[in-house]
């Protein structure tokens, strides 16, 4: 028992250091807008504070086609993350996003109705590596309108960090997200 609030400590503090450290590298997964979905280039940003306030959506809504054709989504660059694990998870998200009717946005499309920006890190324990993940949603203002968070586990016998986590594994956390927001969606438009 006592090891529970050790690990969840753990996990706040790669949430918190992904998102507040001064310079990462992100992968622009806005080039996936193109079809087929393209990967973006590696930059250096500086992060932002994380929000501790956090929200999560049920996965079994529905998205009704007249919420789909008016929102147009933007995906802006993922912070922590390897370029090498990132490219599963943007063409992923891409396709996924498309296949649930959410057109995507480009990086300087004034259309997008809702921002995307993701932060990951990875934890690694006892031979078994978890990727930590926080989404915020916001409007086009900068507004933020919805959090998303979780943890997807690797298989183990990959090796440590990021080396350890397969492209499957991240490919799953792209379905989760996209079902996710589709799941948000439903409910606010009602």
């Amino acid at each position: 028992m006592r090891r529970l609030p050790l690990m969840a400590g753990s996990l706040l503090a790669a949430i918190a250091a992904a998102g507040c450290s001064s310079t990462q590298d992100v992968l622009e997964p806005s080039a996936i807008a193109a079809a087929p979905p393209a990967l973006g280039e590696l930059q250096t940003e500086t992060a932002g504070r994380l929000p501790v306030q956090a929200a999560s959506a049920n996965t079994s809504a529905a998205l009704n086609p007249g919420i789909a054709s008016r929102t147009r989504l933007r995906f802006d660059p993922i912070v922590g993350a390897t370029v090498d694990v990132a490219a599963p998870l943007t063409e992923r998200l891409a396709q996924r996003a498309r296949s649930r009717g959410i057109a995507l946005a480009g990086s300087n499309d004034p259309a997008a109705t809702h921002v995307l920006k993701g932060y990951f890190s990875t934890l690694t324990e006892g031979g078994q590596t978890t990727v930590i993940y926080v989404w915020d949603v916001y409007d086009p203002a900068g507004n933020r309108l919805h959090r998303i968070n979780g943890q997807q586990k690797a298989p183990a016998g990959g090796g440590e960090g990021w080396a350890a986590v397969p492209p499957a594994t991240m490919q799953a956390i792209a379905d989760s997200t996209v079902d996710q927001i589709v799941s948000w969606l439903a409910s606010s438009s009602g």
